[in-house]
């Protein structure tokens, strides 16, 4: 399905006080937020254009040149919203955590555009097969980490989730950034998930791209179903979200992988 892209550029005002001896001081600062949207063409329509082409690869440019600037985007998946980051840079890391008032302590998936990258950076004791089953796909993997990712992301784990979503804005992204991007849900911690970028307008002026690929197609707001692989011959539910049941039949009937119910 072609898309067209209209972008628009908004311009928030953020205001900063300071104290001094004297009184009060009020600083008003500007950050530009660059809207790019991707609008469906209608079924009838023709394939492909070569102007929607150039527009998608436009919006992949713009939006790879932000990530490449340690800046945070906004992107649709295949199950919700997400803001996202180069996993690899440490300070684009802390910025996700800072918009998102986000404990901390919680991890950050890794999303990676193709099933090889994956071995890069996890180590992987599952069958490739098993990986190509599920992803692409609305699956979030958990794998030990490997020596290549980033030490300031997750370092209280030597675990990671790894996703690949069913998304073909998303992987071209990961493929033009040539290394895993840290993704987490659009949202302020402990809020629901987003559906479509209105949702979260409020996390707006905090980045500096945001993809409107329209509403997410799946409404449940589940977000992917989390799967502990990192032990041979077993798996373990970390959260179930929306592929549960085809994601459990899969490790179980074709792969005769056994739960692990230990937290």
């Amino acid at each position: 399905m072609s898309l067209i892209a209209i972008v628009r550029t908004l311009t928030f005002a953020s205001r900063f006080c300071t104290d001094s001896t004297v009184g009060v001081r009020a600083v008003c600062k500007e950050m530009k937020t660059t809207v790019l949207r991707l609008i469906p063409q209608p079924s009838n329509g023709p394939i492909s254009q070569p102007a929607d082409r150039q527009d998608r690869g436009q919006i992949l440019n713009s939006t790879v040149t932000a990530l490449k600037d340690g800046q945070v985007v906004a992107v649709p998946t295949d199950t919700i919203y997400g803001v996202a980051c180069l996993a690899q840079n440490s300070e684009a890391i802390k910025k996700v955590y800072d918009i998102k008032g986000r404990n901390g302590n919680k991890p950050l998936a890794i999303c990676v555009g193709e099933i090889q990258d994956i071995y890069k950076y996890c180590r992987v004791v599952v069958k490739e097969e098993l990986l190509e089953d599920l992803l692409p796909g609305p699956v979030t993997l958990v794998l030990e980490r490997s020596e290549a990712l980033n030490i300031d992301l997750n370092p209280f784990t030597k675990l990671v989730g790894v996703r690949i979503p069913d998304h073909p804005f998303m992987r071209h992204l990961c493929q033009m950034c040539g290394e895993p991007l840290a993704l987490t849900s659009a949202n302020v911690s402990t809020q629901a998930s987003t559906v479509a970028v209105h949702e979260f307008e409020d996390l707006w002026p905090k980045l500096a791209v945001v993809v409107d690929g329209g509403p997410i197609g799946d409404q449940s707001r589940l977000g992917s179903t989390v799967i502990d692989l990192s032990v041979p011959g077993r798996y373990r539910i970390i959260r179930p979200g929306c592929a549960y049941s085809a994601t459990v039949a899969v490790l179980e009937n074709k792969y005769g992988l056994l739960e692990d119910s230990v937290s």
